[in-house]
């Protein structure tokens, strides 16, 4: 590990290595108790920098004020980072390595040295030749999804602090739990948290602004079959383990799949099978940009139940269907001006702007349906979820600048 590193760098391996992974199948709030260290660790260094509000509440979520420089009427900001890391791989132990002016080889994760992240796989791995890379060490993801985001944010904070003539309204900060188990804002104190709208630091590339994810659904499938002992099952048993294994075996594979999709496709998949022979569920992500299709995917994969259980009259299927969230754009296409002037904070640094869809969601998907406009905005963080999940330091650092000429634009803006 090089023995200086800026500190945007330095803050975001320090909060790598702790362990904050997520738990899908947890009743409790915050999912992990684990995730509270960090929160901890993040409200004592907020205070620490002279933040008098900074707290950790009982759920695990961190609120900030950072005090407005300005005498304007600037509107209340708030920046947002989730602190959790994905149930899909290990974030235990987590590994940090810095690789100073990556040059373009592959790079072989020294703890798995079957694990190589390249430029092929990986193509804006290309354009950050020349950048210091930060990569896990083969066993474990990075957590750069999204304490790439937690570590610019924290940057921001101590960068307005420290130097009050920057000229800015009021800043709120919001670190939340469990956004990658879809449970991120559920206990926000929006009254507490006091601002008129938000951004996320939970993209990707330099220069991504998002105003539009999708809109999402889980959905449980229980197969109801007959038990019986297996020495005397004939002409009894029906098997709810064979049914769901039909029923995924029947799912559209030339379509309709993560796997075959891309752009503005729709999708369902399925996450999870759990049960024995008498009752056996399968979960599933439905998703789509317009909410509407959301429906008749389900109504697709419930004619799919039926058909697979249709040959045993004795056995039956049940659907149930919870809303996870709807695509932010019904909601900041009425607020433009907030995802406008990301883009001009953007290109007034000599970025290049890229705005997309989410092919996924983000805790401002919610946050936005709860009052609190929410477009997000590039961390670097890339090839999320995996053990090749990678992160440019100079893309964090370019983002906290983003931040800093959002705050500047919109304080231009604002009426005496």
């Amino acid at each position: 590990m090089p023995t200086s590193l800026p500190s945007i760098a330095e803050r975001f391996i320090r909060y790598a290595k702790i362990d904050t992974q997520s738990d899908p199948d947890s009743s409790t709030f915050p999912s992990t108790q684990k995730q509270k260290q960090l929160a901890a660790v993040l409200a004592e260094e907020l205070k620490s920098i002279g933040i008098e509000d900074a707290h950790m509440d009982e759920w695990g979520y961190v609120y900030a004020t950072i005090p407005a420089t300005s005498t304007k009427k600037v509107p209340v900001i708030c920046f947002c980072s989730h602190i959790d890391t994905a149930p899909d791989c290990s974030g235990t132990n987590v590994q940090p390595i810095v690789h100073l002016r990556y040059d373009g080889s592959p790079i072989v994760l020294p703890d798995d040295p079957s694990q190589i992240i390249t430029v092929e796989q990986h193509p804006y791995l290309h354009e950050k030749i020349g950048d210091d890379i930060i990569t896990a060490s083969g066993c474990t993801l990075l957590g750069a999804d999204d304490k790439a985001g937690v570590a610019i944010i924290m940057e921001l904070a101590t960068t307005l602090m420290n130097n009050p003539q920057i000229p800015h309204g009021v800043v709120r900060i919001l670190f939340t739990p469990d956004e990658e188990v879809g449970r991120g804002v559920e206990h926000v104190d929006m009254k507490k948290l006091g601002a008129d709208f938000g951004y996320t630091l939970d993209g990707g590339e330099l220069g991504v602004v998002e105003y539009e994810t999708f809109s999402a659904d889980g959905m449980e499938v229980t197969f109801h079959g007959v038990m019986a002992h297996p020495g005397s099952a004939k002409g009894i048993m029906v098997n709810a383990l064979k049914l769901a294994a039909g029923f995924v075996h029947a799912l559209p594979t030339d379509h309709l799949s993560p796997e075959t999709t891309s752009g503005r496709d729709g999708f369902v998949h399925p996450t999870d099978i759990k049960g024995n022979a008498e009752t056996a569920t399968v979960k599933l992500l439905i998703r789509d940009f317009e909410t509407a299709q959301l429906a008749k995917y389900e109504e697709q994969l419930a004619s799919i139940a039926a058909e697979v259980v249709s040959p045993f009259p004795t056995a039956r299927y049940s659907v149930a269907v919870v809303e996870q969230y709807r695509n932010m754009r019904e909601v900041l296409d009425q607020h433009s001006e907030i995802h406008q002037k990301a883009i001009e904070a953007v290109a007034s640094l000599g970025f290049v702007p890229h705005v997309h869809p989410v092919r996924g969601g983000t805790d401002g998907s919610r946050l936005s349906f709860m009052g609190l406009p929410c477009p997000n905005l590039f961390t670097g963080e890339m090839a999320l979820h995996s053990k090749h999940e990678f992160v440019s330091i100079q893309d964090m650092e370019k983002s906290h600048l983003v931040l800093i000429e959002l705050l500047r634009i919109w304080e231009a803006g604002a009426p005496a």
